[in-house]
């Protein structure tokens, strides 16, 4: 998986405390319907995605980081867009703004897949789920919200005026993400079904802990085993509070959120992928539905497809440093110290106790095993590509 709020990144300020780069006031941000509960519990609020979310609580980042790979956190997705898609041609409307195989997908089976753009742009990440309640469940980022809704409202208008049966509708139900080793023994102890039969990436409406009608999905943004749980709002806090019971659940934020994602390899829209990335460039050929490329029925199939067989230009890759920690924006070097690409992503690794980064070099310097360079406060620091994840992931499958 590989979503994340949206354009909005961390960074480490002063004394090692992670910020925010968005600029706008606390009283123009949008509230999660945990917002009171996060000042509660402690909860350090910033901006982002225009949205107030809790950075973290009072777990420092690294023992937060640290929990979330030995237990289990609750976090805290609720600024994500849910969106339900109904009506006899769901699948056909859903295929022509993503790049996946929409049809081929089992009830109650999701996929992750991008919308893109005519030019190979990819417009955001999203998961795509096929209910048995004969509708499609969309989750996408928060920082794409509004794009996101034109377009896919704009679309299913055309559908509309054409005969086509589609409609849309956001659900305001709130998204929590349980992640961690312990999460689905955690949960089982409050759910009817044997959570041993749901694979990742598949999903079920349940009751959960007595609350009724939660959709729970076999999926994250860590790397770990986990679920997210999408809850009515009204029990949310309730849900919440019943899941911290256990002794191995913590709260954790944004910024355990980030580091986990990036140990795990997976992308932030706005940093890793955006319009100016084809999927291809950023390594995410397997979202491509083969059906899909051979019909070259999706929008900017023209440019990707023929972008799998050709050497591309550039190509995001993994990174992993001693020395300095890397950063966003930082240029890659040569070995021979010409700028070759820059960084995108990029923190000390927690688990690792090395720098891991991704970033976009020049495709004939992408090789795993690639000796490269990241220039550091205009120092240049070695840098070597490797396979992502750079921690290894523990999706649930069936065996």
């Amino acid at each position: 998986m590989l979503r994340a709020g949206g354009r909005a990144a961390l960074r480490v300020g002063p004394g090692g405390r992670r910020r925010c780069c968005c600029s706008s006031g606390p009283d123009s941000l949008k509230q999660t319907p945990l917002h009171a509960f996060h000042r509660q519990q402690g909860g350090r609020m910033v901006n982002f995605a225009g949205w107030s979310m809790p950075v973290q609580y009072a777990l420092s980042h690294l023992e937060s980081h640290l929990h979330t790979r030995q237990h289990c956190s609750l976090f805290d997705v609720s600024h994500m867009l849910q969106t339900k898609v109904f009506g006899q041609d769901r699948v056909k409307f859903m295929e022509s703004l993503v790049v996946g195989d929409i049809a081929e997908l089992k009830p109650d089976q999701g996929t992750l897949s991008l919308f893109t753009n005519e030019e190979g742009g990819i417009l955001d990440d999203l998961i795509v789920t096929s209910t048995s309640e004969q509708h499609l469940y969309v989750v996408s980022n928060a920082g794409c919200r509004e794009k996101d809704w034109a377009l896919m409202q704009g679309r299913a208008e055309e559908l509309r005026a054409a005969g086509g049966d589609v409609h849309l509708e956001v659900s305001e139900n709130a998204l929590l993400a349980l992640q961690g080793p312990s999460a689905v023994q955690v949960l089982q102890t409050g759910v009817l079904d044997d959570l041993a039969k749901l694979p990742f990436m598949s999903s079920a409406v349940m009751g959960v802990f007595g609350v009724p009608g939660c959709r729970v999905t076999r999926c994250g943004y860590t790397g770990e085993d986990g679920v997210e749980i999408s809850v009515p709002v009204g029990r949310a806090v309730e849900l919440v509070e019943l899941l911290l019971r256990d002794p191995q659940v913590q709260l954790a934020g944004l910024a355990a959120r980030d580091s986990l994602r990036l140990e795990a390899g997976l992308c932030l829209y706005g940093n890793d992928i955006d319009e100016t990335t084809t999927p291809v460039e950023a390594a995410l050929v397997w979202t491509l539905g083969k059906r899909r490329r051979v019909a070259m029925d999706f929008p900017g199939a023209r440019v990707i497809v023929p972008q799998i067989k050709e050497k591309v230009k550039r190509k995001r890759v993994g990174l992993i440093s001693t020395g300095p920690p890397i950063r966003p924006h930082m240029p890659i070097l040569s070995p021979e110290g010409r700028p070759i690409g820059e960084v995108t992503s990029g923190c000390p690794s927690p688990c690792l106790k090395k720098n891991v980064a991704m970033g976009y070099v020049e495709g004939e310097q992408s090789r795993v095993g690639t000796v490269l360079a990241v220039e550091v406060r205009k120092k240049s620091c070695p840098a070597l590509v490797t396979r992502m994840p750079f921690v290894p992931t523990r999706y649930h499958t069936l065996k």
